[in-house]
């Protein structure tokens, strides 16, 4: 009897140190991912100490910010492709020293060329790190339910990167030059290297035929072109050759890469996941929280700041609110996605996120904020609540060797959603704040037409006039940025409202691997319940696909 008791004991301890080791590699994931998203943001507010030092032009400052989320997003599916042929753990550990050499070089840069190439080289090196995180955590932990919560844990880091990088940029350069923003990712690096060779399992997916080099080098090339395109797009005059030609190029890229990926006995993407409702519908909802929302941000913090007036310290710490907001809802996701299922939890998050944005439309030309700390708080959980249940559906969706890929379309759609939603509601802001400076009383209509390119030009050329002129091209580029934040925010909601439709698509109930196996068990037992032979047929030797089970039951006394 104590044998059987010790022997019982043993696979336990061996199962729940097993689930030790998936927590701490989860810790290791989240801190790889955090160290790339704040690394996305933490340049922003050096821009002004680069600019002071480097004296870059006004292409290079573009290229100085934009070239990193450039590189990062049209990479994601060549790495996310390649961790699955060569090793998602020796990608990701490659990914850790590249981004570790880069902030070296981008910290001591000493023109703005070398800049440029060192944020390019972290692009690459986030490239390589973010899709490895996921399609990791998706073979780490391969039941739903551990999953979804460490998704939830891992969703809140991604957002507490976002909101962190712009604070601990502000501190650094209140004690240290500006390179300093990049030597911060150095030690953590060399701590991550050993730490992830040493825990992370290396894992990868199907490895049949070869390697897609061409159709790897298609689409980067063809998300390079569409996400520097969409950029353009929302910022730069219609007539410049660079706004026009990247798009159209890249689109036809990224056609002649799906036609490719068809046609090919084994594809780099097998696009037949997209056949499956969940994961088309999940990467749809994905592009279009994205899509409505970062825009908004943008146009957000310009209205605290030159609107309200708040310093860029009180301008982060009213959108901290909508940070642990969205903490919380990725803390909560995993609870949430098993009670209410993938559809109705979706579909709630972007009703809460468009209510949310219909709040903000009470946002006027004085400070409220009670109204700004509502509005946030309800924009943070609502758009973590459905960024959260898409993810999670589409990664249980995609097949377990296919995790990688699968990663690098749902980051590459979230980084597509972000640059078209820029792009879009830029544009949509622009041409609601401009006509109400076509013809401002006592200002000449060349300044007018210079003052309705954005707020901070009017302001410019508003102190440059002075006096009653000034005062009122001032008041008339309040009132009509205000006017066009209102028109954004009813478009943001517009496409909120339309992603809860396209939610309706996705399942209604979270179904885990171990519930599937209880039905089968439960239908197996109740058909075998119906078969049992009454006692005396029992004696007859029968033949039948339940006999196993009917054997087991019929040596009971």
């Amino acid at each position: 009897m104590s044998g059987t008791t010790t022997a019982g004991i043993r696979p336990r301890r061996r199962a729940a140190g097993a689930g030790a080791n998936r927590w701490v590699v989860l810790v290791v994931l989240c801190v790889s991912l955090l160290l790339v998203a704040v690394d996305a943001t933490v340049l922003h507010v050096a821009v002004p100490a680069v600019t002071e030092d480097l004296r870059p032009g006004a292409v290079q400052l573009l290229w100085i910010v934009d070239i990193y989320p450039l590189v990062c997003a049209s990479l994601l599916i060549l790495f996310g492709t390649l961790g699955d042929r060569i090793g998602r753990r020796r990608v990701l550990l490659l990914g850790y020293a590249l981004f570790g050499v880069a902030s070296a070089v981008a910290a001591f840069a000493p023109s703005a060329e070398t800049l440029i190439l060192a944020r390019a080289l972290l692009g690459v090196g986030g490239a390589m790190i973010m899709p490895a995180t996921l399609s990791i955590l998706r073979q780490v932990f391969p039941e739903r339910r551990e999953r979804a919560l460490a998704i939830g844990i891992w969703s809140a880091v991604a957002a507490v990167g976002a909101a962190v990088g712009p604070l601990l940029g502000g501190f650094l350069l209140e004690h240290f030059w500006w390179g300093a923003v990049f030597l911060v990712n150095i030690p953590l690096m060399l701590v991550s290297l050993p730490v992830g060779r040493m825990l992370l399992p290396e894992s990868r997916g199907d490895r049949d035929g070869p390697w897609d080099v061409v159709g790897a080098l298609m689409a980067a090339a063809g998300l390079f072109g569409l996400v520097l395109g969409v950029k353009r797009l929302g910022g730069e005059p219609l007539a410049d050759p660079l706004t026009l030609l990247p798009l159209p190029v890249g689109a036809a890229l990224l056609f002649f890469f799906v036609r490719r990926q068809r046609r090919r006995p084994h594809p780099l993407v097998d696009l037949r996941m997209f056949r499956r409702p969940a994961f088309s519908t999940s990467v749809g909802c994905i592009v279009l929280a994205m899509l409505a929302l970062v825009g908004l941000e943008l146009i957000a913090a310009q209205y605290l700041q030159l609107v309200l007036g708040l310093s860029p310290l009180e301008t982060g710490l009213r959108l901290l609110p909508l940070t642990v907001a969205a903490m919380a809802a990725g803390l909560a996701g995993a609870r949430m996605l098993r009670r209410f299922g993938p559809r109705r939890m979706v579909c709630a998050g972007f009703c809460l996120t468009a209510a949310a944005v219909l709040t903000l439309t009470a946002m006027g030309g004085t400070d409220n904020p009670t109204l700004l700390l509502l509005g946030f708080v309800l924009l943070g959980f609502g758009l973590e609540t459905t960024l959260f249940g898409a993810y999670e559906s589409m990664l249980s969706e995609a097949p377990a060797e296919q995790a990688g890929g699968a990663a690098a379309i749902g980051e590459t759609s979230y980084q597509l959603g972000a640059g078209i939603g820029i792009a879009l509601l830029g544009s949509v802001m622009n041409a609601a704040y401009a006509p109400g400076l076509a013809s401002v009383p006592g200002v000449p209509s060349r300044a007018s037409a210079a003052a309705g390119h954005s707020l901070g030009e009017a302001y410019d050329i508003a102190g440059r006039l002075g006096g009653p002129e000034g005062a009122a091209l001032r008041r008339a580029a309040r009132e009509s940025f205000v006017h066009g934040l209102h028109v954004t925010l009813l478009v943001s909601a517009g496409l909120l409202l339309l992603g809860a439709v396209i939610a309706l698509r996705l399942p209604r109930i979270m179904q885990c691997a171990e519930d599937v196996r209880a039905d089968a068990v439960t239908m197996q037992e109740g058909a075998a319940e119906v078969e049992l032979p009454s006692p005396r047929e029992a004696e007859k030797p029968r033949v039948s696909a339940l006999t196993p089970a009917l054997d087991v039951r019929e040596t009971a006394p």
